[in-house]
């Protein structure tokens, strides 16, 4: 049976890490059983041709504010990306075992609502999941583990990113007061929509990797089998 196991979080949270440390796990563990494949994508896909929007709205060419591109239209440049990536790279893997995501549709979820007035977050959200999931075709996540990073730490780690050249940073990193607006869209979407969410600092650190890792994968593990 297949499934979708989406990793999210924000800038920092080491989804990246953490997906390809599960997809790793999964993968030795179902081939030891003779089981169905595993395969990590990533969103936005930077190497295809479909990221072309996102790229130019992430490089300020639609506007030097994230708010400057409405939640809808950030959508869709998103939202085409995962299309093309799906119908073009993993739909066959996806029917015939497992994917595990770094980043998904729920990034719009948080991103995107952070633009918009709280009052209008649920008819965004039912407005999202109904074009990606439904009108374009896209699976939906058979499970949402976001990753929460305290905003301190996540301000410190974002600081450290680019060794002090700023001037590499994004329109989303640039903001920080959208960044904030962020981890507010993003604690509405985990209880509103079941995500499952790990704390990953403690007393103002982040947590050890493997440790992540280790919850990580005991909230997998039974929708795995």
């Amino acid at each position: 049976m297949h499934k979708l196991i989406v990793i999210e979080g924000l800038d920092g949270s080491g989804k990246a890490t953490q997906a390809a440390l599960l997809a790793d796990a999964v993968r030795a563990s179902r081939k030891e059983k003779g089981q169905r494949p595993v395969r990590q994508v990533s969103f936005p896909d930077y190497k295809s041709d479909s990221s072309a929007l996102v790229k130019m709205y992430l490089a300020g060419e639609f506007g030097e504010k994230p708010g400057d591109v409405n939640a809808y239209a950030a959508s869709a440049f998103y939202a085409v990306d995962r299309y093309a990536s799906y119908k073009k790279d993993w739909q066959g893997d996806y029917e015939d075992g497992v994917i595990i995501a770094d980043r998904y549709t729920t990034s719009n979820a948080i991103h995107q609502c952070s633009k918009l007035d709280e009052s209008q977050w649920d008819e965004y959200l039912n407005w999202l999941f109904h074009f990606e999931y439904e009108l374009l075709g896209i699976p939906a996540p058979s499970m949402v583990i976001y990753l929460r990073v305290d905003p301190e730490v996540s301000q410190r780690l974002l600081a450290s990113r680019y060794r002090g050249d700023m001037s590499r940073e994004d329109i989303h990193e640039k903001d920080r007061a959208y960044l904030q607006r962020c981890q507010k869209a993003a604690g509405y979407c985990a209880e509103r929509l079941g995500w499952r969410v790990i704390e990953c600092c403690k007393d103002g650190q982040m947590r050890g990797i493997d440790e992540i890792q280790r919850e990580i994968s005991a909230i997998a593990s039974p929708l795995l089998g």
